[in-house]
């Protein structure tokens, strides 16, 4: 695992296009597909990483609050199944199931979309406005393994509330943090090249 800050996409950046399966219902998920919502957020996420697994419960909840026609939710994993088979669109499926997550959960087998987001680490987060600009990127909340902060998802549902209320952004985002995505030999994105 290599400890790995977001990229900090620049704001008002517009929302890459995508199409992706989604692991549960195999039905290609497309950027289209949430045009009438106010606000997406786009999660990159892989099953074994632990900074996932430490915001876990906290990613069911904020799916449960924010299940609303308004507000569109899609996770997505990239990490290269054959070095990490967990990370499978199979077991991928199994952990949306698990966790009793309606929104889609995307296998990236090209790792394209992830570079087009300039993804660097799982968990990251990504919350677009209904114009498809980028509004908030960076951390799920200030919890990490072993620091005791409390898991709730106060710096993504903050981001949301305030494209809800027409508010502004807060102004300081910080990186999410977590392990990188692992990328395809030869796949690496020039922002992002993991140490070996």
């Amino acid at each position: 695992m290599v400890l790995t800050p977001s990229t900090m996409l620049p704001l008002g950046t517009r929302a890459p296009d995508f199409a992706l399966v989604d692991s549960v219902s195999g039905r290609t998920v497309k950027l289209a597909d949430f045009a009438k919502q106010k606000v997406l957020v786009v999660m990159f996420l892989c099953n074994h990483c632990p900074y996932v697994k430490h915001v876990r419960d906290g990613l069911t909840a904020f799916g449960r609050d924010y299940d609303r026609k308004e507000v569109g939710i899609v996770a997505i994993s990239a990490n290269d199944p054959e070095h990490h088979p967990g990370d499978a669109p199979e077991k991928i499926a199994e952990e949306a199931r698990a966790n009793g997550w309606k929104f889609p959960y995307l296998f990236d087998a090209t790792q394209e979309v992830a570079k087009k987001f300039t993804a660097a680490c799982t968990p990251d987060f990504f919350v677009f406005d209904a114009f498809n600009k980028l509004v908030y990127r960076g951390q799920f909340d200030a919890s990490r393994p072993g620091n005791d902060v409390p898991v709730t998802g106060a710096d993504l549902r903050a981001a949301v509330d305030a494209v809800l209320a027409k508010k502004p952004q807060a102004a300081v985002q910080r990186p999410s943090l977590g392990c990188n995505i692992k990328w395809r030999a030869g796949n690496e994105p020039n922002y992002f090249k993991p140490k070996a």
